[in-house]
């Protein structure tokens, strides 16, 4: 089955290829295996397979894949009033490809700049480098947070003001270990718990009401 990569690794991964070939091609075989170790990690990271996308009625699909760490009540300051936040924190072995839980239009992107904690730690939700992204669907808004963690140091974001998006469709990416955070209305039904394993654009995370 054909995997396709996300374009933005190939900046990594063919330097590695090259290297790692030339390396065993002139017996330097330690160096060599070890730069193909590299190799296969970092296509391994970057790997962006195709997903099933639910076709259900005001489902919510995860924007990520991982493990669900946190949820909790909370007011953000881009949304002003109380959402339940579900954060999902994604180790190096998980695919960092983020997509978005409804449909709706584009509302608004804003980027923050900011430290690089542990992204389990639930502080990172506040603290960390992130990119928040405001999804206008039907009567309501939900919020995705890309969040850079204590290795990431790249957000990749595809989305734009007035952009219209389908449900689980591919939105941006964040390199090497990060978080994301969704926020629901609090009218929306939960459909998972903490310690829950999710899959971007396939794991139903609960319905809008």
């Amino acid at each position: 089955m054909h995997i396709p990569i996300a374009k933005q690794g190939y900046i990594f991964i063919l330097p590695l290829a090259v290297i790692a070939a030339g390396l065993i091609c002139t017996k330097y075989y330690y160096a060599g295996a070890l730069f193909g170790g590299l190799f296969l990690f970092v296509l391994n990271f970057f790997r962006d397979p195709e997903r099933t996308v639910p076709n259900e009625p005001n489902v919510v699909v995860s924007p990520g894949d991982g493990k669900v760490v946190e949820i909790v009540r909370e007011t953000d300051p881009l949304l002003g009033v109380p959402y339940n936040r579900i954060s999902i924190f994604l180790n190096v072995f998980n695919v960092h490809v983020q997509r978005v839980p409804v449909a709706g239009k584009i509302e608004k992107v804003k980027y923050n700049p900011g430290k690089f904690l542990n992204a389990a730690n639930h502080k990172a939700s506040m603290d960390n480098e992130q990119n928040a992204l405001i999804i206008q669907t039907g009567e309501h808004k939900v919020m995705v947070k890309q969040i850079a963690g204590l290795i990431a140091r790249r957000i990749v974001c595809w989305a734009k003001e007035g952009d219209s998006y389908e449900l689980g469709q591919r939105f941006g990416l964040i390199r090497f270990g990060s978080r994301v955070d969704l926020f629901l209305p609090e009218t929306a039904k939960i459909n998972v718990v903490c310690g829950d394993i999710v899959t971007g654009g396939t794991s139903i995370m609960g319905y809008m009401k």
